[in-house]
């Protein structure tokens, strides 16, 4: 008969084998039931102008979503864009509402220990805009004011962070530059380039002022994908490596921007 201790062992031994097949199967699963189901489910917030946002036809189209339709092209499956709040949106992920984040999201430290990234696919910079006639003239002079973020981005964090500003969170740009020209939020603080692709389509009279490196600098845009899935991260860096090196990204870069940004 086994003794009680050799029992408990080998129970032991087999949750462990068991758990390792588990994670073995799981690194396999999403690329599998992705190429299986020939769809790939990918999030981004439509409200982000010129990244994402709806047409007139209420369809999701810019920057991120032409990516989007690109990288699954190459990897052979239809693209399904999924929009939701950007502050929930790895909680999507990690739930499995969809299998990836294409939502010019910054590369982050604290976000490489939730989620693993592709890329970086573009790169932008910290710009604080404000009205023309403000009395804001540089970073020194953007404290005691109220300042417009998005809603749980790298730029919302940092606005905290400052501790002498008063941050209004939104979900999109348009509400931003709206709250901006009537005098609700004294300055907006965010990625560079939709706000000069937005205020050029506008005509809004604003003023940009550009952080220093320290507080600013260029960050890079990466894909999120849920951790412990390295085919599903392979296939997809192939992908984007592929669009770099055919003008398929530079294409799609001067459609929705007027520039490369990668």
């Amino acid at each position: 008969m086994l003794t009680k201790k050799l029992k408990c062992l080998i129970a032991a031994s087999t949750v462990a084998a068991a758990a390792l097949l588990s994670t073995s199967a799981a690194q396999a699963d999403d690329l599998k039931s992705i190429q299986d189901a020939k769809e790939i489910r990918i999030a981004m917030s439509g409200q982000y102008s010129p990244f994402s946002f709806a047409n007139e036809q209420n369809q999701i189209v810019g920057f991120d979503a032409s990516i989007s339709e690109a990288l699954a092209e190459r990897m052979g499956v239809k693209v399904t864009i999924i929009t939701t709040p950007f502050d929930g949106i790895i909680a999507g992920l990690l739930a499995k509402k969809y299998d990836a984040i294409v939502a010019s999201m910054t590369i982050t430290p604290e976000r490489q220990k939730a989620v693993d990234f592709v890329g970086p696919y573009y790169h932008a910079g910290r710009t604080i805009v404000v009205k023309e006639n403000s009395a804001i003239k540089s970073l020194d002079d953007l404290k005691d004011v109220t300042v417009g973020v998005t809603l749980g981005d790298a730029h919302d964090k940092w606005a905290r962070a400052r501790g002498n500003l008063k941050v209004r969170a939104y979900k999109g740009l348009p509400e931003m530059l709206v709250d901006l020209d009537a005098g609700r939020i004294d300055a907006i603080v965010m990625d560079s380039v939709p706000v000069l692709v937005a205020v050029k389509e506008t005509g809004q009279k604003i003023r940009v002022i550009t952080p220093p490196d320290s507080d600013g600098g260029v960050e890079g845009m990466g894909i999120a994908l849920r951790k412990n899935n390295p085919e599903l991260k392979a296939s997809m860096q192939k992908a984007l490596e592929d669009m770099l090196a055919d003008g398929t990204y530079e294409k799609i870069s001067m459609k929705w921007i007027g520039t490369d940004i990668r």
